[in-house]
């Protein structure tokens, strides 16, 4: 019986196969086995990365994971001095601010010439986060993920401060603080840049609404649209860290994304602004404390007359960073301790995080912490409270009325003061005009009699000629 012939067992194969043995040397046919299981290692090996330098892994196997460092790696030491750096962030880079901006921006740069002065814009804030937060930096992949993922404008350039300073340090300023003295002044020559790891300045000190249930958060705080300090400071890490933690608890109490929150104006404060800010130095005060006295507070800086060093935290009174706000005893930017003037020209951000507003009395931050209108604002509220609902309407009504006839009035002498400026430029403008009508009028009639003495002398020089002509 013929036997019947399959692929594997096909002549032609056959004949091939015994044509390739009888070409190849008997030893390297044996050694095939183990070439093939050493290339199958060298492929492993590769891709387990074993291969590859030890500067970083191979782009597939890349990892957020820090390799551990070397035997007597010792870490560098915290800095003595304070980084010569002025950061500020904004929209746009400084060739394309607004005068505004720009003169604000040129304040840094001309009483501070020895400092180096750089602008974080959108289109390059998280190449910087990326940089110095990814695998090559850092290692927190968390934080490079977190900050892609927040959209709120004012959260994210609250967050970007925080990222900055623990990054490099140096000073931070929003981009509508004026320099009104040179960096030299803000630490006191009597204290030692070396016992000094931070210098911020009290914002609000209004501790006696430190229970009011809109202001009572925002009563005592420390300034965060300037402060500096050496890198890689601990309580900035907290207070990144923190925000982290509070901003994925708000969006899983509102059911949705990191990116998709919606805050009002009091959780900005308290969750990533001057609120948070201030909460987590004292904290971090606490913990560095080194003597048994009770713990630091609020009252370590009630009505503070003179800069004072907490935990390694230099903290200069409310006039130093935040004169001529009207409140907490703030005095003027005439002072001599005034370092810097803020102008708020780019404090916008409330109109997309409103404050809480009353139907019928609107917004106690209004008062500006003067105690006579927060306790009417207080009484108010509470007696519209008791009333009827058709008493609240009417009453919301009429301030309506009110709001409305106030705001027509301030149009009229927004109109009013728009037309009296259009007339003094109008008369200043034909005065103008009649000084240079005058002064031309002057030259015209100078030329005249200038010609006519032109002419007269030329009159007697031809009359001498005449009379010198010999008679015949």
């Amino acid at each position: 019986m013929a036997k019947i012939s399959s692929p594997i067992s096909s002549p032609t194969l056959a004949a091939t196969t015994a044509q390739f043995r009888n070409r190849v040397p008997m030893q390297f046919r044996r050694g095939i086995p183990l070439y093939a299981g050493l290339l199958a290692l060298i492929f492993l090996f590769y891709n387990l990365g074993l291969f590859h330098n030890g500067s970083s892994p191979p782009p597939h196997l890349r990892t957020y994971k820090r390799p551990p460092p070397s035997p007597g790696y010792v870490p560098p030491k915290a800095r003595n001095e304070f980084p010569k750096k002025i950061w500020q962030t904004w929209k746009v880079n400084p060739l394309r601010f607004e005068e505004r901006d720009l003169n604000t921006a040129r304040s840094w740069v001309s009483k501070n010439p020895d400092y180096r002065y750089e602008v974080l814009t959108d289109g390059n804030d998280l190449n910087y986060v990326e940089f110095h937060y990814g695998p090559e930096g850092f290692n927190r992949p968390d934080i490079v993920d977190f900050y892609r993922s927040v959209s709120a404008p004012i959260v994210k350039a609250d967050l970007l401060r925080y990222l900055i300073m623990y990054a490099e340090g140096g000073l931070y300023a929003d981009i509508d603080v004026e320099a009104l003295r040179p960096l030299s002044r803000f630490i006191p020559d009597r204290y030692n840049h070396n016992d000094i790891d931070m210098v911020i300045g009290i914002e609000i000190d209004e501790p006696d609404w430190r229970d009011h249930p809109i202001l009572g958060p925002k009563s005592r705080s420390f300034c965060q649209w300037t402060f500096m300090c050496k890198p890689q400071l601990p309580v900035m890490m907290r207070l990144v860290e923190q925000i982290m933690m509070w901003l994925h608890d708000v969006a899983k109490e509102q059911k949705c994304g990191v990116s998709d929150v919606k805050l009002d104006f009091d959780q900005i404060i308290s969750g990533t602004g001057p609120s948070a800010f201030t909460n987590a130095i004292i904290a971090d005060m606490n913990e560095r404390k080194t003597d048994n006295r009770a713990p630091i507070n609020w009252d370590v800086f009630h009505d503070l007359t003179e800069s004072k060093v907490v935990s390694r935290v230099l903290v200069l009174t409310v006039e130093a960073l935040a004169a001529g706000q009207g409140h907490s005893d703030s005095g003027t930017h005439d002072a001599r301790a005034a370092l810097v003037r803020h102008h708020y020209h780019a404090s916008n951000w409330p109109s997309r995080h409103p404050r809480y507003s009353h139907p019928a009395y609107g917004e106690v931050e209004k008062c500006n912490w003067n105690d006579e209108c927060v306790r009417r604002w207080d009484k108010d509220v509470a007696d519209y409270a008791k009333m009827p609902e058709s008493e609240q309407k009417r009453i919301v009504a009429e301030k309506e009325r009110e709001k409305k006839e106030a705001e027509e009035k301030r149009k009229k002498e927004r109109e009013d003061a728009e037309r009296r400026r259009r007339e003094d430029e109008e008369r200043e403008r034909k005065i103008k005009e009649d000084e240079h009508a005058k002064e031309r009028a002057r030259e015209e009639e100078a030329k005249v009699k200038e010609n006519q003495k032109a002419e007269s002398e030329k009159a007697k020089g031809g009359n001498k000629k005449e009379e010198s002509k010999p008679k015949i």
